[in-house]
């Protein structure tokens, strides 16, 4: 055999020789229409590579013990819940063998219980067995306060998970309960194996090797991990349906910007998928254009918010500063916070910033659509917010353009992840706010920090040690109950709970958690979705939260990736299974 450089030179030579012996051979140096050319094993890897860039990168791989969705957007590749709901807001069985419902007996009469039956042989990763003990466990696992779990208010409706044989799992709730599927469903229903985290039930909970190598049922296992840089995956030979998955290896690889990210899937094609394209509008229609990829813009309950702090953070009470004792010097008057809400043209930045994929909004509770309050509105208007102030004596006594009252500037300190639509964000409403009065110090911080969950970081959005600070989020179940939990006395978050609970702003009203009494044991679903609409219009018109821009879930999906299908009920690798390259 010559080598291919001698072929090339001979090849001439061999063809008019073949032609002087008169045979009819063809001298096209390339192969045959039924055969095709060897690819190269670069080839072949890129074929069956998935990329994923996550420009904010996760940290942990146990979706139970973080806030960043980035956190559990990778945790959902390998960790699955019993069902998840679709798009269309159905629910789909994922470990569970199906959906329970009052015909097949799976849901109680009285709403007290659902019982769950799971696929029998299903396997962890490692090639243990799945049971119903892991789902026991997992409950254990959520309501261990030590644990300090940041799905644990979600789960503190149930009574008792019991294991009534190893494919059946009874669920019973402390009360009558039509919101059954909010548990051990979707993003934050995702079960872990009891054989890896026992050991490490309670205040060692974070010290588990299985919270960045996780051992899960999904379709895919994690190889590697680097937190805040990289994540690689290969498929889990003991996957139900191991040999239908599109890919031999998915690389997550975080870090960059978000406009970095849009560029590598939309423009270049570097990348098969980006998350959370949080670009300014007219930068991510022009990166479209290039034709590599799509912008898909899924639109569920992700609401853009400013939190109010109404304890005061630079007080420090037992080495704990925003303790829920010492009120915030003046957050806790409501013109001063009326005047802020006044002052944010929410029009110009839903516009100018997000374009189709964000719509101004004055509720807390965005989706779905028909618990979408109609009673509210916002409004725009400087003046207003000047007099509001005025009317409430914060006036410049000294003249250093601050308007103060007996003693007390209005000075802010507004914090943010770094994130190139939120800096812009900060920065429109820092000139607004100063226009009118205010003092604004603007502190952004690294998602990896800012939503990390841990108790000793004082820089995470649980602690809350600034004035404002901005976010999304949103329900994750077509029930908002979880959600609408938010913000009830009995979940402020602070030192004794690891600040581990969703009420960071540390409001309290008695009369929203007289609603939440009522709503969570309301079995009729019209008279409880006016219940939450009454929540809504309470949290609004007391600005206990200034809502901002009803926002899609963005993503990136290039031209060669097939199968991706997005829901607002869940994350977006949540059918990572069927992805598949073109």
């Amino acid at each position: 055999m010559f080598p291919k450089r001698w072929q090339r030179r001979l090849l001439p030579f061999l063809c008019s020789a073949l032609l002087c012996l008169g045979l009819a051979i063809a001298c096209d140096p390339s192969p045959p229409a039924s055969q095709s050319p060897t690819a190269s094993p670069a080839a072949d890897a890129s074929a069956t590579t998935l990329k994923l860039l996550y420009w904010q990168a996760p940290t942990i791989l146990n979706p139970h013990l973080s806030n960043g969705f980035k956190d559990s957007e990778a945790s959902r590749i390998t960790l699955e819940p019993l069902a998840s709901y679709d798009a269309e807001g159905n629910l789909i069985p994922v470990l569970a063998a199906e959906v329970p419902t009052l015909e097949n007996g799976g849901v109680a009469a009285d709403g007290r219980s659902v019982i769950w039956k799971l696929k029998p042989g299903l396997t962890w990763s490692d090639g243990e067995p799945f049971s119903a003990a892991d789902v026991v466990f997992t409950h254990q696992f959520i309501t261990n306060p030590d644990v300090a779990a940041i799905s644990a208010a979600t789960y503190e409706i149930i009574e008792s998970v019991e294991a009534l044989d190893q494919t059946t799992v009874q669920i019973t709730f402390k009360e009558p309960n039509p919101a059954w599927s909010n548990v051990f469903v979707g993003t934050e229903g995702m079960v872990l194996p009891r054989h890896s985290f026992a050991e490490y039930l309670g205040a060692k909970s974070r010290e588990a090797p299985a919270n960045l190598m996780p051992v899960g049922t999904g379709p895919y296992r994690v190889v590697e991990f680097k937190p805040g840089d990289v994540v690689i995956y290969e498929p889990n030979p003991n996957y139900r349906g191991a040999d239908s998955l599109g890919f031999s290896r998915i690389e997550l690889k975080g870090g960059g910007d978000a406009v970095s990210a849009a560029r590598a899937v939309l423009q270049t094609g570097d990348v098969d998928f980006a998350y959370n394209l949080q670009v300014e509008a007219p930068i991510l229609e022009q990166l479209s254009a290039a034709g590599r990829g799509e912008v898909v813009a899924n639109f569920g309950s992700l609401m853009e918010r400013i939190l109010i702090n109404f304890s005061d953070p630079n007080a420090e009470v037992d080495g704990e500063r925003s303790h829920v004792s010492r009120p915030h010097p003046f957050l806790t008057d409501p013109a001063v916070r009326r005047a802020l809400s006044l002052a944010i043209d929410r029009e110009a930045i839903a516009t100018q910033l997000y374009g189709r994929t964000g719509k101004p909004t004055a509720n807390f509770l965005v989706a779905p659509a028909s618990f979408s309050s109609p009673n509210t509105a916002y409004q725009f208007d400087l003046a207003a917010a000047q007099q509001a102030l005025e009317n409430a004596g914060w006036t410049d006594t000294n003249g250093d353009g601050i308007r103060d009252k007996n003693g007390v500037p209005l000075q802010l300190l507004f914090q943010t992840s770094v994130n190139p639509l939120r800096q812009k964000t900060q920065e429109i409403l820092k000139q607004a706010w100063e226009s009118i009065g205010f003092r604004v110090e603007l502190r952004s911080i690294d998602a990896s920090v800012f939503f990390d969950s841990s108790p000793t970081n004082p820089d995470n959005t649980g602690h809350f040690y600034a004035d404002l600070q901005m976010y999304t989020t949103g329900n994750t179940n077509p029930d908002p109950g979880s959600y609408m939990k938010t913000y009830l006395c009995s979940e402020i978050a602070q030192k004794a709970n690891n600040w581990s609970k969703d009420n960071v702003s540390r409001y309290c009203n008695p009369a929203y958690d007289a609603l939440w009494q009522q709503v969570s044991s309301e079995l009729d679903p019209d008279a409880r979705r006016q219940i939450f609409i009454q929540m809504n219009d309470l949290l609004v018109n007391d600005i206990a939260v200034i809502p901002l821009v009803h926002r899609a879930e963005t993503a990136g999906v290039g031209d060669r990736l097939a199968g991706v299908n997005l829901t607002p009920w869940d994350l977006n690798t949540w059918n990572i299974a069927e992805w598949q390259r073109k």
